[in-house]
């Protein structure tokens, strides 16, 4: 009699939820940070100056290892819409362009937002920036945001020691309400 085989199972990205912890690491000492982790044999770690949204989702998607750390925020072309809007940079029609790409992006599965963010020196961000990363997003959810001191090999530790929470909620649920973002007005009521 011959011994019956499990099914195939086989991944698909649409499906199911990658088995890593993604994070993305913000701020000007972003690179040295993320290099300081690649000597750990449980953290794929890479930096992303000029590549293309989906190759990054694609390497993040594909890594087999716990923990995925890398600096492209999927959520970066809305971060700074949102910014130069109310730095008097850019335009509401920008903005809300820039919303509907990434609700169509996450549509498709061909973006998601990291596990958790890491936002280094926060203190030396402009203030509008600051708003974006400890206002918008921290609003939606609170200890998926992490605000860290600096970028050395404490951000090792930070990886042993996350904090647990809610997951964030789907996108389409909460990324139409950032045109009504107002920087100051976050997370008092009506913003």
């Amino acid at each position: 009699m011959a011994a019956a085989t499990a099914p195939q199972r086989t991944y698909d990205a649409e499906m199911e939820a990658p088995a890593s912890t993604t994070l993305v690491v913000v701020g000007d000492e972003a690179t040295s940070a993320i290099h300081a982790l690649e000597r750990y044999a449980n953290v794929r770690a890479a930096t992303f100056d000029d590549a293309p949204d989906d190759e990054v989702a694609r390497w993040s998607a594909s890594a087999a290892a716990p923990y995925v750390v890398h600096d492209r925020d999927p959520l970066g072309h809305v971060a700074n819409a949102w910014v130069e809007f109310f730095d008097d940079q850019s335009t509401y029609g920008v903005l809300e362009l820039e919303i509907v790409r990434a609700l169509e992006a996450a549509e498709r599965h061909a973006m998601s937002v990291p596990d958790y963010y890491v936002v280094l020196q926060p203190e030396a961000l402009p203030v509008t920036w600051k708003h974006w990363w400890l206002g918008v997003l921290a609003a939606e959810s609170p200890t998926r945001v992490i605000p860290w001191p600096a970028a050395d090999d404490s951000l090792a530790k930070l990886l042993r020691h996350l904090p647990t929470g809610r997951a964030w909620p789907d996108v389409e649920s909460w990324l139409p309400r950032v045109v009504g973002a107002v920087p100051d007005r976050i997370g008092l009521g009506g913003s």
